[in-house]
């Protein structure tokens, strides 16, 4: 298979698309941070210390998820001068390995959407449901 210059280019939106989900995530697992810290400090339930754990988790994997993604958008950005280049068979190979970060990216923000409905059923089971 022998790409063109333009190939990886296309995944520079997506890959945006998926930098603006992720800083949405975690600037709400910020604010809840902050509202976590005021009703720790009010009342240690529970609950709460849960939440905390789930919390810390959850920034970890975000921080893994954009990682991974930031990898991907440097292995295109490698793809095409490898290409401009023409060196083709080494760029098929980082383009490969882009796409790859790319999907373990959107595999860990699988996970991390996970734990947070888990986190969302602690809340609802405080609340007696």
């Amino acid at each position: 298979m022998t790409i063109s210059i333009s190939t990886p280019a296309l995944l520079f939106p997506a890959i945006s698309v998926l930098f603006l989900a992720y800083a949405n995530r975690f600037l709400a697992i910020a604010n809840r941070i902050r509202d976590l810290h005021d009703r720790f400090n009010k009342n240690q339930n529970p609950v709460t210390i849960r939440q905390i754990s789930s919390l810390r988790n959850r920034i970890r994997l975000i921080i893994i998820m954009q990682l991974l993604a930031v990898s991907g958008i440097i292995s295109c950005v490698f793809t095409m001068g490898l290409i401009y280049f023409g060196f083709q068979k080494i760029a098929d190979s980082i383009f490969v390995l882009a796409i790859l970060f790319i999907v373990l990216s959107l595999l860990v923000s699988m996970t991390e959407l996970l734990i947070s409905t888990k986190a969302l059923n602690l809340e609802l089971e405080d609340m007696g449901g």
